[in-house]
């Protein structure tokens, strides 16, 4: 017996059945749909969030305060930091720095009042950021000497104050009851790594540390960003700030107070959660294709059963053992492959919905469906026909004509 005259004959008999082996099919759809659209919620995820951290800007490091667990009493970092960083004799490798502070403030117009997120931050930050605006100008180096008024709002505030993100330059808002004059809007970060990055006010650092972000010691900073002259000299930019900051702080190799993060380590550490996380969600999935493979050895098995006697009258006019085998293998096997085609199609369309539903819920999230994900869910799915079939064809296979031949 040839491979096509088993699909044709295998066909027939699932033909002759519809209902059950539509039901038997509909056990793999799920399974494989379901997989598809976890491992494509789970790519998706990856791609926004490794993507959101690379829109945080190109080549640059992070610096905080606080090292590891058995440093006790951390200094905090400063603006003279900062200012020792920028020293090209110290620090070669390093093209710009930004010193920030963060805090939460009221931000209010005419009768509409919101809390938001503020930072005050040097003109070099916003270049880092990758900022741009819709409409208005960046604050200057002047503004921030002398501690002028002057903020850039984000798309969100924008809407929750004055209803519309256009002709906004120019109006005064009030931050925790001071006045500050709109200089220019944010254009849209949408969700980034730290929260929405379009509720945010941005305004120059010393009118944030000196006027708005009140601290004991006002030369404190939280974050100082520091932007590299190129990708390969991350490694020696480094290590040159962890050098200025143990001489500045007097710690030793091994103790330092300070963490240096650099984009690649945000990348790899959000790759290895989301990677760890499309894992789960595929083997939870997966639960349900090897619940639709059950589901193929029952109904072989009960295949087997009904057609005894079909399977004696063929072996007594010379069908082999190995015919016979051929055929259930093919039967059960063509059940999974059509579930996995049409589970391609349903993983498809729910993984389409849920980008959907994210995107109207304001969370650009667009799930990744990728070809190694169909090859996977589909070739899995015929093997888990193959393997569930095997019992059921083995057993078909080994029953004698006689008795196959009397059997009622």
């Amino acid at each position: 017996m040839n491979i096509t005259q088993s699909i044709l004959e295998a066909l027939e008999s699932l033909n002759a059945n519809k209902l059950r082996s539509g039901l038997t099919i509909l056990g793999i759809i799920i399974g494989v749909g379901a997989v598809i659209a976890m491992l494509a919620v789970g790519r998706g995820a990856e791609e926004t969030i490794t993507g959101s951290i690379s829109g945080i800007g190109t080549n640059l490091l992070f610096v905080f305060s606080g090292g590891s667990e058995e440093v006790r009493n951390p200094r905090p970092l400063t603006l003279a930091d900062a200012r020792a960083m920028a020293d090209l004799l110290a620090a070669p490798h390093v093209e710009a720095v930004a010193p920030t502070i963060q805090g939460s403030v009221e931000a209010s117009y005419g009768g509409e009042k919101i809390q938001t997120s503020v930072t005050g931050a040097t003109p070099e930050y916003l270049s880092m950021r990758n900022y741009e605006l819709l409409e208005g100008e960046f604050f200057t180096q002047y503004d921030n000497a002398g501690q002028s008024s002057v903020v850039l709002i984000g798309p969100e505030v924008a809407d929750e104050l004055f209803g519309r993100r256009d002709g906004i330059v120019g109006e005064t808002i009030r931050i925790n009851g001071q006045p500050f004059r709109i200089i220019g809007v944010l254009a849209s970060k949408g969700g980034g790594t730290f929260g929405s990055e379009d509720n945010v006010i941005i305004m120059p650092l010393e009118t944030a540390r000196l006027r708005v972000i009140r601290r004991s010691d006002p030369n404190r900073v939280g974050l100082i960003l520091v932007e590299v002259v190129d990708s390969e000299s991350i490694g020696q930019a480094t290590e040159e700030i962890s050098q200025i900051l143990r001489t500045r702080h007097r710690t030793e190799v091994g103790a330092d107070d300070f963490t240096i993060f650099s984009q690649q380590d945000f990348i790899s550490l959000a790759a290895t959660i989301t990677g760890v996380l499309t894992i789960f969600l595929g083997g939870i999935a997966g639960i349900s294709l090897l619940v639709g493979g059950i589901g193929i050895m029952n109904i072989m098995l009960v295949s087997v059963t009904e057609r005894t006697r079909e399977i004696g009258l063929r072996k007594a006019l010379g069908a082999r053992k190995r015919d016979i085998l051929i055929q259930f293998l093919t039967e059960s096997s063509l059940l999974s492959l059509l579930g996995g085609v049409v589970g391609i199609g349903l993983g498809w369309l729910i993984g389409f919905i849920v980008g959907q539903i994210a995107a109207r819920s304001g969370t650009p999230f667009t799930p990744a469906i990728g070809i190694d994900a169909v090859l996977l869910a589909t070739i899995f799915s015929t093997a888990i026909g193959l393997f569930f079939g095997i019992y059921p064809a083995s057993r078909a296979a080994n029953l004698e004509p006689v008795e196959a031949l009397r059997y009622e």
